[in-house]
């Protein structure tokens, strides 16, 4: 629910899930930038306070605000001008118990040195983890394996939350979520975020108020839905949706000019001609992309998408440069697929998941050949990713979870060599680009396409590896906006391997996670 509220003269709406005074008084503090020891109460306009008890009974009433007033020496209620934030000169209310005072918030200010910061929360999380039942086999499984798997991850944000609330009510500070993010990184350094602005986002994010620690607090809160609405919400600040400032201006045609081109294009069959004129209408075409009443007919003023090879790898690097274009087909096999194998080797088993780790090794010495290997290595690789990050849930309120299996046909779908491409596309529903592969089975593709609106562009490449790196530009050249199922996947690619957008992209704990283990080698 949305209530008004004023602190001083300036007035601002605030969020609470349910009619709970404590929540409410913590947004307040959280949004007007209140220190949280600071005591305030509640008035409406005409001075009237409105205390706990009555709170639930008045705030749905149209048109109130509440007025928030501060809680001088003698207490009582101080007039919003004379008062100053200075916490220096705030009567602050303080904690008897030595306890008490070293989970504070008040221990955790900006200004300490980050040595002495880091020390101590890690200290902290370490001290919680010995005193609270299951927080010792976090410890030593942490010390015997380097890192924690995701079922101990979730002991140990349910033990630190279960503190948190323990020591400071429901609504726990800000600063407290802060200094136990930064401790878990702090006692346990492989599940620091190398790519984050803090490192330990993908445990608490105070921008977003995302992370596993808020979404933990969040269900314990409300005691029903998750909180990942919040990260649905945040502003996209980049990724293929964003309409970007175009560094390439080469030999780039007017509007009449792009006219004349394509017109000669799609009556010529000479490649390089061809390749020349998508490249001289370049910044025409983008505009078009990023044109939401014309976007949809890009295809078709460009048709020769569906049958020139090339040029979306062209596209996209006239976007982005031929070093970011080419971090996918150089990084994949070095640095990332054998982690990623070795990460997936941890999950549960799933007839599935056993399959693709069978195809995926068959190229490892050691390996055992397989009768029936589910896809190729590359393909089955990319699809053990798909389990490290679990597909989203899908539809407008997310309410139906799609399986891993249901998640792959979203990536690539096989088709017999034989049959017709056509009848496939009559078959399929209008659904964001995946890959056809086509063979005479799974392990053999001679071919692969991209199906973008039923229609079928061809991959320069014949390797499943180039397929999917194209399949990842292909959003970007047509400006397409990831399939839900398989976002986290899309986002790991593009800010970790591709590196674009990093720092400005929502990105969920688990990709974040995921990250924080391959990066730092465990």
């Amino acid at each position: 629910m949305i209530v008004k509220a004023q602190f001083r003269k300036q007035k601002k709406f605030i969020k609470i899930p349910e009619a709970c005074f404590d929540l409410f008084i913590a947004e307040v503090k959280e949004k007007f930038s209140i220190p949280d020891n600071l005591a305030v109460t509640v008035t409406d306009e005409t001075g009237t306070e409105v205390d706990k008890d009555v709170f639930p009974d008045v705030v749905t009433t149209s048109g109130l605000v509440f007025v928030i007033n501060e809680l001088n020496d003698m207490g009582t209620s101080t007039p919003p001008s004379s008062v100053s934030l200075d916490t220096d000169t705030l009567s602050l209310t303080s904690k008897s118990s030595e306890d008490s005072d070293w989970f504070s918030p008040k221990r955790f200010r900006k200004d300490d040195d980050e040595a002495s910061q880091s020390s101590q929360a890690g200290d902290l999380i370490k001290q919680i983890l010995q005193t609270k039942p299951g927080g010792a086999n976090v410890l030593k499984e942490y010390e015997d394996t380097g890192t924690i798997s995701d079922d101990t991850r979730k002991v140990l944000v349910n033990i630190l939350v279960a503190h948190m609330i323990e020591t400071e009510g429901r609504v726990p500070h800000r600063l407290t979520k802060q200094k136990y993010g930064l401790g878990i990184i702090t006692l346990f350094p492989s599940l620091r975020d190398p790519q984050g602005r803090t490192g330990y986002e993908h445990f608490y994010d105070g921008q977003k108020n995302t992370g596993f620690l808020s979404w933990r607090l969040k269900t314990v809160q409300r005691g029903t839905k998750s909180a990942n609405k919040d990260d649905a919400k945040a502003e996209e600040k980049g990724g293929p949706l964003l309409d970007r400032q175009l560094c390439y201006y080469e030999d780039q045609l007017d509007n009449d000019q792009s006219l004349e081109a394509i017109s000669l294009m799609n009556h010529t069959s000479e490649h390089e001609v061809i390749m020349q004129k998508m490249r001289a209408t370049f910044e025409y075409r983008q505009r078009l992309v990023h044109d939401p009443e014309r976007s949809t007919t890009v295809l078709s003023v460009f048709p020769r998408f569906l049958d020139t090879k090339g040029l979306i790898l062209q596209d996209f690097t006239l976007l982005f440069g031929s070093e970011t274009a080419c971090r996918l087909l150089e990084r994949w096999p070095t640095a990332f697929k054998t982690k990623v194998i070795r990460l997936a080797e941890t999950l549960t088993f799933t007839p599935l998941l056993k399959r693709l780790l069978s195809s995926a090794n068959q190229n490892r010495e050691g390996s055992e050949a397989q009768d029936s290997p589910e896809w190729d290595s590359d393909i089955s690789s990319f699809l053990l990713l798909l389990h490290l990050l679990s597909p989203q849930a899908s539809g407008r309120k997310k309410t139906h979870k799609i399986s891993i299996s249901q998640a792959v046909d979203h990536l690539v779908v096989f088709h017999k060599a034989c049959r017709s491409i056509q009848e496939h596309l009559e078959m399929e529903e209008n659904r964001q680009p995946y890959i056809l592969a086509s063979g005479s089975s799974k392990e053999a593709i001679s071919k692969f396409f991209i199906v973008v609106d039923k229609k079928v562009i061809p991959c320069q490449a014949t390797s499943s590896l180039a397929a999917i790196d194209e399949l990842f530009k292909v959003h970007f050249v047509f400006s397409i906006s990831y399939d839900l199922p398989l976002k986290n996947m899309y986002t790991f690619l593009q800010t970790t391997i591709y590196k674009i957008d990093v720092g400005t992209t929502s990105e969920s704990p688990r990709v974040k996670e995921l990250r924080a283990k391959i990066l730092n080698d465990v």
